[in-house]
């Protein structure tokens, strides 16, 4: 009786195998056509935009449309851009978005490695509301953020647009960092310690170049925010010579409705920077969000 038993598991598992092969390739495939589509959904809009900036408006009012015409017509994106003062709101972004970069991610560690490495009374507590700040929507905080900027008398400059960042105020990036230099072993510490480096040296030789993967991450993050931004310069700005990008576009297409292949060139250029800062930082940027997500 055992022996029959024994000489039909052979047989079960045969059966079982290939069942797990088959369900394993259909969740494969369901995962591929999942991504396809969700890739399809973004460049398929991005390749609209493209093909709608090199056409001309003859081309635009054909019926069916077409998504490549010719000749096409690269000269919408100088025309397009000489139509407004966008160099002008291009150096206005560059100065805001460097400022709010630079103390986004500057203060972000500094809280960041004082969550992660000092140990406090209430320190879980503080971490915790800092955390809360994350689920309070920004249109909660828009006026009275702006009865404080008035009475700072900063409305009509770009301190509102960066100063706030240099305390640290995205609880989202303060978390990513905490956890990624929660994962910084501590033995580096102390046997750094042991050779006599003092704190500083510590924190600028050893720390820090490990963090960079991090840092990249939410300096990446911050780009894109600042340089996307449109409600905190439509909120503080008044003064057409001080717009950024974003103020900019609107004013644009307010002005040259019927110029759609014109206003598509032109945010494409405006775009055109995240592109690249992320192209460049991708290495650093996947690596910080995979460890901080890892760590979690």
């Amino acid at each position: 009786m055992i022996q029959s038993t024994r000489q039909t598991q052979p047989g079960h598992r045969n059966t079982v195998s290939p069942l797990r092969s088959l369900l394993h390739k259909l969740r494969a495939a369901v995962t591929y056509v999942l991504l396809i589509l969700g890739a399809l959904g973004i460049i398929v809009p991005v390749l609209w935009t493209a093909s709608v900036a090199i056409k001309s408006r003859a081309q635009l009012a054909q019926y069916p449309p077409r998504l490549l015409n010719f000749p096409m017509h690269w000269e919408n994106f100088i025309t397009g851009w000489n139509a407004a003062p966008f160099t002008h709101y291009f150096f206005n972004s560059v100065e805001v978005t460097f400022l709010a970069v630079l103390g986004t991610t500057v203060s972000s560690f500094i809280v960041a490695y004082g969550f992660a490495r000092f140990r406090g009374y209430g320190r879980n507590v503080l971490f915790i509301m800092l955390l809360a700040t994350m689920m309070v929507p920004p249109q909660v905080t828009m006026i009275p953020t702006f009865m404080l900027m008035r009475f700072l008398h900063w409305v009509n400059t770009f301190y509102p647009l960066w100063v706030p960042g240099c305390f640290a105020t995205s609880g989202f990036n303060v978390f990513l960092l905490r956890q990624f230099l929660t994962g910084i072993p501590r033995e580096l510490e102390e046997a750094a310690l042991m050779e006599g480096a003092s704190p500083l040296h510590i924190l600028s030789r050893i720390i820090l170049p490990l963090s960079l993967p991090g840092l990249a991450a939410v300096a990446i993050l911050s780009f894109v925010w600042n340089w996307t931004n449109f409600m905190g310069p439509l909120i503080y700005l008044n003064t057409p010579s001080k717009w950024t990008l974003p103020l900019g576009l609107m004013n644009f297409q307010q002005q040259f409705t019927p110029l759609p292949n014109k206003m598509m060139a032109v945010s494409l250029l405006i775009t055109l920077p995240i592109v690249v800062v992320f192209f460049v930082g991708q290495k650093y940027f996947m690596k910080g969000i995979h460890l901080g997500r890892s760590l979690q």
